[in-house]
């Protein structure tokens, strides 16, 4: 009878290793929620290794909301945000994750200066009141919290846990 029932178990183990598996792709209990409070659509894709599927914010007020990615190839994840569905005049939200630590950004470097993104205003605020946030204000082309060049110095880091908010308009 023991036999029997640790036969049975070996069987049940062995069933369930072969079985397929899911990689998990997230990282931490974190994640980025996206409000777009414009008056047209906004589309976003999370770029990787491959430029990732169009999603689609509906104007006044649609969300979309995404668990930290780990990139199969070991750099970080753009986030592109277009009110065209090509993925031109984007802004990012970029991203590494890097133990219990993320390190983020905005990136208006491949956004062009009539942008309803820079007309409205845009903002990245974490959860966690002691982390760094970052606003660009209505109007402001040359936001100092946002990328607007490679060399700028502009990247933050909070924990892997916080939730993030970013408000378009």
């Amino acid at each position: 009878m023991l036999f029997a029932k640790s036969l049975l178990a070996s069987v049940f183990a062995l069933t369930a290793a072969a079985l397929p598996h899911v990689a998990r792709d997230n990282a931490g209990s974190g994640s980025v929620n996206f409000v777009n409070n414009l008056d047209t659509d906004v589309y976003l894709w999370t770029t990787s290794a491959d430029p990732g599927t169009m999603h689609t914010l509906p104007k006044g007020g649609g969300t979309y909301n995404e668990g930290w990615k780990i990139n199969p190839n070991g750099g970080g994840i753009s986030i592109k945000l277009s009110t065209t569905e090509s993925q031109s005049s984007v802004l990012q939200f970029e991203y590494t994750v890097d133990k219990e630590t993320l390190y983020w950004d905005l990136s208006s470097i491949d956004m062009n200066p009539d942008s309803p993104f820079i007309k409205s205003g845009f903002s990245a605020i974490p959860s966690d009141s002691s982390c760094t946030t970052a606003t660009c204000k209505p109007g402001d082309v040359n936001c100092a919290e946002s990328y607007q060049h490679p060399n700028d110095v502009n990247t933050l880091s909070c924990s892997v846990n916080a939730q993030y908010t970013v408000t378009l308009g």
